[in-house]
């Protein structure tokens, strides 16, 4: 058996984590879409008969993620919605298997339009209100541009604050890692609440 790179980095680990969590069929949101590569994968993992809700405020990072899922022919699995990630609530009507958040701002973007403390933790509020039982929600947060200590410090207090009964919440940190490298947290809702 080849041995291999076991964590590269936290994108690669939510991903890891997303595709034990999620199956062909399942709905799932990409709360932050960016370059699309989240949407790409989530519409991977969910199949023909699944479904993707993509938010993203920006037009470009729409566009982006609109070219990519056309040329793997994943469009007509994703609903692409040009609004901020605390109105989930105001698409999304039914339960779902798997959210991913990339916090921080659009790679090769406009790096003033950043994700918030408020509204972050809004729409973390929001996911968690629509998971299923054993669904989950990936955060890989940024901590590297300005605001982003204050983001991580506002997910990490509400990440805290789940119920330990019916929550599990886990952090893959790389503390040997020069210029503030990103982290994963990763929330699993329990079978009983």
């Amino acid at each position: 058996m080849p041995v291999v790179r076991l964590f590269p980095n936290a994108v690669k680990e939510a991903k890891k984590l997303m595709a034990r969590a999620v199956s062909a069929g399942d709905i799932c949101i990409d709360a932050t879409c960016g370059n699309g590569h989240d949407t790409v994968f989530l519409a991977q993992l969910v199949g023909e008969t699944g479904k993707v809700y993509a938010f993203d405020i920006q037009q470009e990072a729409l566009a982006c993620t609109r070219s990519r899922l056309a040329a793997e022919n994943l469009a007509r699995r994703v609903e692409l919605i040009e609004a901020g990630h605390e109105e989930l609530l105001a698409h999304v009507h039914e339960e779902v298997s798997g959210v991913m958040f990339n916090l921080g701002y659009l790679p090769g973007g406009d790096k003033e339009v950043i994700t918030q403390p408020e509204t972050t933790v809004r729409a973390l509020e929001a996911a968690r209100s629509l998971l299923r039982p054993l669904g989950l929600i990936t955060v890989v947060i940024y901590t590297g541009h300005p605001g982003g200590r204050e983001e991580a410090a506002a997910v990490e207090q509400w990440a805290a604050g789940l119920p330990q009964g019916g929550w599990d919440v886990a952090r893959l940190t790389f503390p040997n890692r020069q210029h503030h490298p990103p982290y994963l947290l990763a929330i699993q809702r329990r079978e009983v609440d």
